[in-house]
């Protein structure tokens, strides 16, 4: 939300806004994506001990309480940046509650295509911010309307609450499962899996650290998570400065870009479930889906020659946000895997904390790559088309970078059993 609230925040004081520079923007994005990646790895090992239920509800309660709390922040950039990051601590526990919840009720032949659909939530968040908040501006006035964006969403959090609460337990503790159901969803668990053990023995931290698995999420995370941010807080800026467009009117292209990610979530998930049904194993259908996923982004490698208005005219917006739609896309779909290859090869007792670890790693990727954004902005100010040059060939390879270093460091599937 706050990437649409970036035209307000950086237009002059004179004419009603803050006065920032780019590089005070990614500042205040960077630290709210540092926070999310510092907590991130302590939600995860929290969630692991205290379950998902209790996990992801005080994760949303304080997402929600610093959500509203960024509408009281005034205009200075020092409390933004304070606010903002007390609220990416709310964020962190989501996705390790996630994936956890994902294997806790998914056999592993279905969990990429589990994670797709619930990771298209964001996109669908996102796409309604690309209306919501204009909406806000316009119908509660510049000066009240981004206040009122923040407050609004972050009390949908508390409403969000009662269903979950009302809703929601885990496989053993749901009255309303059914033995054959709960027999399905752990149907290709491994043998060595005992559930007594699972409940007895902790998870030894620390040791995660000591396996190439680990280490492979890791990476994968920090290379292409980055990737995403850049997407979500960069791309109204990008179509301002590089077309010309009003602030108004970037909502459309914006919506068309998080809507196709959508697609690219749940059909990414679909893939290797696919593969598996062929009798490819479980592993190798991931990572050969993450293979043909990951070439697919170097295709923005191109936004910027489709985007030459010199070139292409009034087509040069349309040609360039399709380039953007099916990278984005392709990322979604690269996700939805990436976090399917912890419960792939962990017991569910350790995914929580391995998850928080890569989701750390990928917080610290996107922190990096804000930083970059806003430098290169500014520097660029004059000729912005370099600096997102720079920026479109880094999404472009980062996926298939990402995948030669985690296949280097786990090239066979081989489930983590000691832990």
């Amino acid at each position: 939300m706050i990437s649409y609230l970036k035209s307000f925040f950086c237009s002059p004081v004179e004419k009603g806004g803050f006065g920032w520079t780019n590089s005070d923007f990614s500042y205040v994005t960077a630290f709210f994506t540092g926070f999310y990646a510092g907590i991130t790895i302590i939600a995860g090992l929290v969630i692991d001990k205290i379950g998902t239920k209790l996990g992801l509800a005080l994760s949303l309660i304080t997402w929600s309480v610093f959500g509203i709390a960024n509408a009281f922040a005034g205009g200075t950039v020092a409390v933004h940046i304070f606010v903002r990051s007390l609220f990416g601590i709310g964020e962190a526990g989501n996705f390790p509650a996630s994936i956890k919840t994902v294997a806790e009720w998914f056999p592993k032949k279905e969990r990429a295509l589990a994670t797709g659909i619930f990771n298209s939530g964001s996109n669908i968040g996102a796409m309604i911010s690309a209306l919501f908040v204009p909406w806000c501006l316009v119908y509660f006035g510049t000066s009240l309307g981004w206040k009122m964006a923040y407050i609004i969403t972050g009390a949908l959090g508390f409403l969000w609450l009662i269903f979950w609460f009302w809703l929601y337990d885990t496989p053993k503790k749901q009255k309303r499962l059914l033995k054959p159901e709960y027999d399905y969803i752990h149907s290709d668990d491994e043998p060595v899996v005992d559930d007594i053990v699972v409940v007895e023995k902790k998870v030894a931290w620390g040791k995660l650290f000591g396996y190439r698995h680990t280490w492979s999420f890791f990476w994968g995370k920090f290379l292409t998570d980055g990737v995403w941010w850049f997407y979500l807080f960069w791309l109204p800026d990008y179509l301002i400065k590089q077309f010309g467009m009003a602030p108004a009117d970037v909502k459309w292209p914006a919506f068309i870009v998080y809507g196709v990610a959508i697609i690219g979530s749940v059909f990414g998930g679909s893939i290797p479930l696919y593969l598996i049904n062929r009798g490819m194993q479980v592993y190798k259908a991931r990572t050969t889906a993450m293979l043909m996923i990951g070439i697919v982004p170097l295709i923005v490698l191109t936004t910027q020659y489709f985007g030459n208005v010199q070139r292409f005219g009034t087509s040069a917006m349309y040609l360039a946000v399709g380039v953007i739609c099916i990278a984005a896309a392709a990322h979604q779909a690269w996700s939805a895997n990436l976090f399917t290859t912890v419960s792939d090869m962990f017991p569910k007792k350790a995914v929580g904390s391995v998850t928080g670890i890569g989701a750390m790693a990928g917080g610290l990727g996107g922190v990096l790559v804000q930083l970059l954004a806003g430098k290169l902005t500014d520097v660029f100010k004059d000729n912005p088309q370099h600096a997102y040059l720079i920026m479109f060939a880094f999404c472009g390879l980062a996926y298939v970078t990402a995948w030669g270093i985690m296949k280097t460091l786990v090239p066979k599937y081989k489930p983590i059993t000691d832990l």
